[in-house]
């Protein structure tokens, strides 16, 4: 990466912050993460998976560097500025529900992304709505790869993470996190596109929300409004049994996908809300720790909320 100038911070987190950049010589915009190099192991594995990445659903990697600013030496993650808002932001700007042809494109954006990275042994391990980003022409891009993992580190001591809400059953029982997990997360965020919040609605805090989703028998209520086409793909996301659940590839098959042509993409809206929130509700948003059997509870979890890395982008649960 040349010389650049670093604009205005539009989201912080205990020990990142992600600024407006700007190319000194082309004047091309795009988004700085940065940490104290001292700091940034974190960044440092995020931007190592990033990297490796290069797809039309997934935000572009550009570079990053090392500078020294007010006497502090810093670690700087380079990625694609996204013109548009998330995707949780336009469904509340549309009333807290959207269509189900915009639903449609949407998860088959999500689904796409998703498909690319499994492919590559990735698991985003925290998909949802505010994690999701539409460009200026109204197509989805995965964002925030700041929990992902490699398929080969799923293993015993391997710290969970993601969003509560979002978590399926045997990442809230610590068991393990990997490309199934996705899947149940695609069918979250299917349910926020059409109630306009995440599921679990009743559950007022993370700790709940992970001891009815690890423990119970339930799955998230699916919306009786909806087409049956939709019920059925919800259905074959939101299986507690993961070995039950399809995979992306097969889920890209299903009728609801497939039966239309027609693709009707909302209007792009400013993603000013998707920086803002990063700072919001950070500690309550990433849960991770150690498995440590009986003397291991639900409490202590939720005690030690974070990713494997501190910082996030966008930080919200309650949505």
């Amino acid at each position: 990466m040349g010389s650049w100038i670093r604009g205005r911070t539009i989201g912080r987190g205990s020990t990142a912050s992600v600024s407006i950049a700007t190319d000194a010589q082309s004047g091309d915009v795009f988004a700085a993460k940065s940490a104290k190099l001292s700091k940034s192991e974190f960044l440092q594995r995020e931007q190592r998976i990033l990297s490796s990445l290069n797809c039309p659903q997934i935000v572009g990697y550009i570079g990053h560097d090392e500078t020294t600013e007010q006497g502090q030496t810093l670690y700087n993650l380079f990625m694609e500025y996204v013109p548009g808002g998330t995707l949780t932001e336009l469904v509340q700007k549309q009333g807290g529900s959207i269509k189900e042809s915009e639903i449609r494109a949407h998860t088959r954006e999500i689904l796409r992304g998703l498909s690319y990275l499994h492919s590559r042994g990735i698991a985003h391990c925290d998909i949802k709505g505010r994690n999701v980003l539409i460009g200026a022409d109204g197509a989805a891009k995965i964002a925030d790869f700041g929990c992902a993992k490699w398929n080969y580190e799923n293993c015993d001591g391997m710290a969970m993470s993601g969003t509560p809400a979002f978590m399926a059953p045997e990442v809230a029982r610590e068991e393990e996190q990997g490309i199934k997990a996705d899947v149940w997360a695609v069918g979250c965020t299917v349910i926020e596109m059409i109630t306009g919040h995440p599921p679990w609605p009743e559950l007022e805090d993370p700790i709940s929300a992970i001891y009815k989703i690890g423990f119970s028998d339930e799955v998230p209520k699916i919306p009786s409004s909806i087409s049956e086409e939709l019920k059925d793909f919800l259905g074959k996301c939101l299986r507690r049994d993961g070995k039950e659940r399809l995979t992306v590839d097969q889920l890209l098959k299903h009728s609801f996908l497939v039966d239309s042509t027609s693709k009707n993409s909302p209007t792009s809206v400013l993603d000013q809300d998707f920086w803002d929130s990063f700072e919001e509700e950070e500690e309550m948003e990433r849960a991770s720790s150690s498995r440590d059997g009986e003397n291991s509870s639900v409490s202590e979890r939720m005690r030690q909320v974070s990713c494997l890395r501190a910082p996030i982008w966008d930080c919200e649960e309650n949505g």
